[in-house]
């Protein structure tokens, strides 16, 4: 199984985009892989759909996306049609197509004994191909979450996370339970209390001497 802080593993696939080097299409940006375990499936069309409509906010931040599900491109030319239909708006980021269980294998979402082709299998057969993979511009997972095939994402909460990950890779700092950008952060932990002086020069809140709290920083 992956694990955050591991390189995202690379791949070449064919996408509703072209052909597509992930590692290369990620550039020096941040990226979200987020996989699906068939096409034409209600709970994924309406994830999808979101997604297409959230997109400008991940462009803000600097944020790819590209989607992935275990059937040929053909099929998700064809699905982004209804989506569009259905939800207001069709995928406008790249949907890999992993019609041989490649990538599904690669991200270890499904077992090798899964065959070697998409042909037949139901979406229950590819259940826990729903996965959520949060890059960043070393190449290495910051955030992996997993659904199950009835619960739909919730697209507010990733885009949290990465402000918290973008936030935490630029300053000395970690996010409290249910942060939101603007609200106070805690010094992060590796953080000498004499390192934090000079980082922190307007002092901070201790109700505990591992709890130092500050103003989220804006620069």
């Amino acid at each position: 199984m992956l694990q955050i802080n591991e390189t995202a593993p690379d791949f070449t696939a064919e996408t509703t985009e072209g052909t597509i080097h992930f590692h290369e299409w990620i550039g020096d940006g941040w990226a979200i892989l987020f996989s699906h375990p068939k096409d034409f499936t209600p709970v994924c069309t309406t994830e999808l759909g979101t997604m297409a409509k959230l997109k400008p906010e991940f462009d803000k931040r600097g944020v790819k996306i590209m989607g992935l599900s275990v059937d040929p491109v053909d099929d998700h030319r064809r699905w982004s049609k209804d989506i569009e239909e259905t939800m207001g708006a069709a995928p406008n980021y790249p949907m890999v197509g992993d019609k041989d269980l490649k990538i599904a294998k690669l991200y270890g979402m499904l077992p090798a004994s899964a065959g070697d082709s998409s042909a037949g299998r139901t979406p229950a057969d590819n259940q826990t191909v729903r996965n959520v993979y949060v890059i960043g511009p070393d190449k290495k997972i910051k955030l992996i979450l997993s659904y199950p095939m009835t619960t739909g994402r919730n697209f507010a909460e990733i885009l949290r996370v990465i402000d918290s990950l973008q936030l935490t890779a630029k300053h000395a700092v970690a996010t409290p339970a249910d942060w939101k950008p603007g609200e106070d952060v805690i010094i992060a932990g590796s953080v000498s209390d004499e390192a934090a002086k000079a980082k922190f020069p307007q002092g901070w809140k201790a109700p505990k001497p591992y709890m130092r709290i500050v103003p989220q920083p804006t620069n």
